[in-house]
This record gives C-alpha cells, sequence and structure tokens, in this order.
C-alpha cells in the first residue's frame, strides 16, 4: 500500500514539473497531411502495455506525426502502470486521441481523461475507476482516500479546458461523489459511474457541450476520415509481437545478462580466437539492447555505440598493445552505451544527469559488472585446477588435433624456446618441438618465424617474450 501511495506522489510531482514547462507548438503537416499514429492497447494494463505505449510515443516524436491515437481495448489495469503511461502521455508535443474500441475500463479510464480528445465506438463503454490493488481487492480505506483524492486532483488539473471531464471522471473514482450538471443528476452517490458511447456524446449546459465524447466512429479509420478529410491524413499502425511480455522477463533479469555477456567477451578477449565465448557473449549483450528497445527506453544506437567501443579494444589488443588509450576509450564507449539503452530518454527533451532517468540503468550495470567481476575471479582461481579448465585452454597439435596444457607441464614449458608461427598481435600460435601452442606477447608484436622463449603460463594460455640476440638459443 505504501509503495502505491509513493507512485502516486511521485507521479504528482511530475505533473506538477510538466504542467510548468511550455507547451510544445504542434508541428507543421507536410503537404497538408495530417501525420498519425496509431498505437494499439489491449488487455490489461501492466509492464507489456507500458512498453507498447512508450516505444510508440518516442517512435511517434521521431517521425515528427502530428496525432497519436490509443486504439484502446482495456478492462484496467495496475495504477502504478497507469501513472508511467499518464506520464509519458504528456510528453508527446502533439495531439493525443483515445478511441474506446468497446471498452476504457478502470485505468483504461484514468489514461483515456488525460489525452486531448476521447472516442468512441458505438458499443464502447468508460467508467468503473475505482483503485484497487493489482490483485484486484479492495484498497485499504484510508489510502484508498488518499489515492481518490489525488486522482480526482490530477484529472481537474488536466481537464480544466473541458468543462465536464473532471466531474466525469469522479464520479468514475470516487462512488460517494454525485454527479449533477444543472438540474440533471447523472449518477447518485453509493454507485460507481459507467457511460456508453451514447451517453457520453449527450450533451448539456448552455451552449451544450458533450459529457466526455467527442464524437462515435465505426473504427479508427472512420474517426480519422471524419476529422481530417478522406485523403488529409497518413496513418502508421505500430505493430504489437509477442515480444513485449518477453521484453519484462529480460528486463528484469538484465543484471544477470549484462554479467553472464560481459563475463563472455572477457573469456574470449582472453583466449585468441573469435570463439563461442565471444559469440555467447555478444549474443547476451544483443539480446539486451534489443529488450530496451521494445521496452521503449532507446533505439538502435546504442547498439552502434556499443559495436564502436568493441571495434576500439580489439585494435588495441590485436594492433596497437600497450597504449591504453583506445582500450580506456572503448570501454568508456561500451558501458556508456549499456547505460544509455536503460535509460528513459525522450527524443524531444535535453538529456539530463538525474536519478529518475539513470539510477536504475546504473543500478542494474553494476550489478552485471559484479556478476562478471565475480565469474572471472571464479574462472581465474578455480577453473585451471579441474579438467574443465585444460578443455577452455586448447593448444593446437601439429596434426591439427586439440591437446591441453596442464598444470603438470608447466615445469617443463617455462624457460623453453621454439618459434612464432604465426603473427602475434598480441596472440598467436608458437610451436616448441613439433607442438602447436597457443600463447600471448605482454608487449608489442612478435613476427611469424621470430624466435620466442616461454616466460610464464597464464591462466589463458602462455606468455612469452622475442628471443633476444644476447640471449643463447
Amino acid at each position: 500500500m505504501l509503495r502505491l501511495f509513493m507512485t502516486c506522489l511521485l507521479a504528482l510531482q511530475a505533473a506538477v514539473a510538466l504542467a510548468d514547462e511550455p507547451v510544445a507548438p504542434a508541428m507543421p503537416k507536410v503537404g497538408g497531411v495530417t501525420r498519425v499514429v496509431v498505437i494499439p492497447v489491449r488487455e490489461q494494463i501492466a509492464q507489456p502495455v507500458l512498453y507498447i505505449i512508450r516505444r510508440g510515443l518516442k517512435e511517434a516524436i521521431e517521425q515528427k506525426a502530428d496525432v497519436v491515437v490509443l486504439d484502446m481495448k482495456t478492462p484496467g489495469g495496475a495504477l502504478d502502470v497507469t501513472f508511467e503511461i499518464m506520464e509519458a502521455l504528456a510528453k508527446f508535443p502533439g495531439e493525443t486521441i483515445t478511441f474506446v474500441n468497446t471498452e476504457a475500463i478502470s485505468a483504461g479510464a484514468f489514461i483515456s481523461a488525460v489525452t486531448d480528445q476521447i472516442y468512441f465506438a458505438p458499443d464502447g463503454i468508460i467508467g468503473a475507476a475505482a483503485p484497487v490493488t493489482s490483485t484486484g481487492a479492495d484498497v485499504d480505506k484510508t489510502m484508498k482516500l488518499k489515492i481518490v483524492s489525488y486522482l480526482k486532483a490530477r484529472v481537474r488539473a488536466i481537464s480544466e479546458d473541458k468543462p465536464y471531464r473532471g466531474k466525469v471522471i469522479s464520479a468514475m473514482i470516487d462512488e460517494d461523489y454525485e454527479l449533477k450538471i444543472d438540474d440533471t443528476v447523472i449518477k447518485e452517490k453509493g454507485e460507481l459511474l459507467s457511460l456508453t458511447a451514447t451517453e457520453a456524446s449527450k450533451t448539456y449546459g448552455d451552449p451544450p457541450q458533450p459529457l466526455l465524447a467527442a464524437g462515435i466512429a465505426k473504427d479508427v479509420e472512420a474517426l480519422l476520415a471524419g476529422k481530417y478529410g478522406p485523403e488529409g491524413y497518413s496513418v502508421t499502425n505500430l505493430e504489437v509481437t509477442w515480444s513485449e511480455d518477453l521484453a519484462v522477463l529480460l528486463n528484469a533479469i538484465s543484471p544477470v545478462l549484462l554479467g553472464l555477456g560481459l563475463l563472455g567477451l572477457f573469456i574470449e578477449f582472453k583466449t585468441p580466437g573469435f570463439g563461442v565465448f565471444g559469440v555467447g557473449g555478444g549474443l547476451l549483450l544483443a539480446v539486451v539492447f534489443l529488450s530496451n528497445y521494445v521496452a521503449g527506453f532507446s533505439g538502435h544506437e546504442p547498439m552502434l555505440i556499443f559495436a564502436l567501443g568493441m571495434i576500439l579494444v580489439a585494435v588495441e589488443i590485436f594492433f596497437f598493445p600497450g597504449t591504453v588509450i583506445m582500450a580506456l576509450g572503448g570501454v568508456v564507449l561500451m558501458l556508456g552505451s549499456l547505460l544509455w539503452s536503460m535509460a528513459d530518454i525522450w527524443p524531444n527533451e535535453p538529456v539530463t544527469i538525474s536519478a529518475d532517468i539513470f539510477l536504475q540503468p546504473v543500478l542494474n550495470l553494476t550489478l552485471g559488472l559484479l556478476l562478471a567481476l565475480v565469474g572471472g575471479v571464479i574462472l581465474i582461481r578455480f577453473l585451471p585446477k579441474g579438467m574443465f579448465w585444460d578443455k577452455m585452454v586448447l593448444v593446437a597439435a601439429t596434426t591439427g588435433k586439440s591437446s591441453s596444457i596442464s598444470a603438470d607441464r608447466e615445469g617443463s614449458l617455462i624457460g623453453r624456446k621454439g618459434v612464432a608461427v604465426t603473427d602475434m598481435f598480441p596472440s598467436g600460435q608458437i610451436e616448441i618441438d613439433g607442438q602447436r601452442y597457443e600463447a600471448r606477447v605482454n608487449v608489442g608484436m612478435i613476427s611469424s618465424g621470430q624466435k620466442i622463449v616461454v616466460r610464464a603460463r597464464r591462466e589463458f594460455g602462455l606468455q612469452v617474450e622475442p628471443v633476444t640476440e644476447e640471449e643463447p638459443t
């Protein structure tokens, strides 16, 4: 209950902040055609619906759309998610319309109330918006009074230019509220208000004003044709798939995916050759980026920045080892792109460093880095002693078959001399007594055919140096 009330207070603070900002002017139409983005709102109001709406609004802003239409058919849902959706709608600079496509119950009524206009299908119904818990149970009486009071104030604040909307939504929220216009009692105390399309379209007062509906239309196409003319608009329909439900799960476990992905890349950089660990780590991080895109947090840009960071690190390792600058810059780009992909940044707003935007991404990234660090320590400290580690550190024999460097051969390899059979930038292969081994040079590079000496055995292979002229062979 406390979490629910705190969500209300945070939403109220955000609403006040938004109210203080200047309203963005309507964007000019291209060639007189109104650009419309239609976002479907289906099923329960929960995280997947939030992801759909947030992604759709950001795409609409990027496409410079003039209007967003919520094609709504929902029985209601979670109140905290509803507040997030209401805040997201307030960020769109153009016109927002709800089309009640059969029902906008409870949370659906709240969301409809913050849009500029509400249209109905002929059999549309809206109302019954009393707050309940996530399980559908009644809220504690004291908490309910606080939430209802907040909701009524919130709706009044956003519907001051609509004479009846605030009163109507209040009657949907509060069973003790009597809805009376002039001498007509529309809803008595003791019940919650629900309206059909016809009832919502009925006019009251002088001059006559519709109670709630801006109009009735057969479907979204008929609504837009009647409002803008048959050739006066272009429509982009947001495609919704099963991926939104999957993104909820993936975002919940994103620290684990981040940690395993970074650990896989760490192992790949330590073991020469792009193999299973690099592919696996890259795929896990790609899943993180894609799930954040589906959740509406970011576009494709963070993934491109991450790829650029990986290229800089690879260039440092393979071509300019020891310079540090490129590797450091690459790591900064990689970590920054991960934070960017998880932050709720809007196209029409300047990026500000605040807890609201970056707290959760920083926590997720920190947990992911800790998991990768712990995994790396476990690999370094324990796996070299076991069979699995010996299989990881592959050594290519001259026959082409794989063998392994076991712990009991360390003494025989350290100090031995051989020859580099591949260029080492800084990793490659060496040959000692007819056997090929994976090796690495710490500083500089070694050319193919150059003589080498083994100085140490590391967790992921042999450490070698070039044989100097003064060194006896």
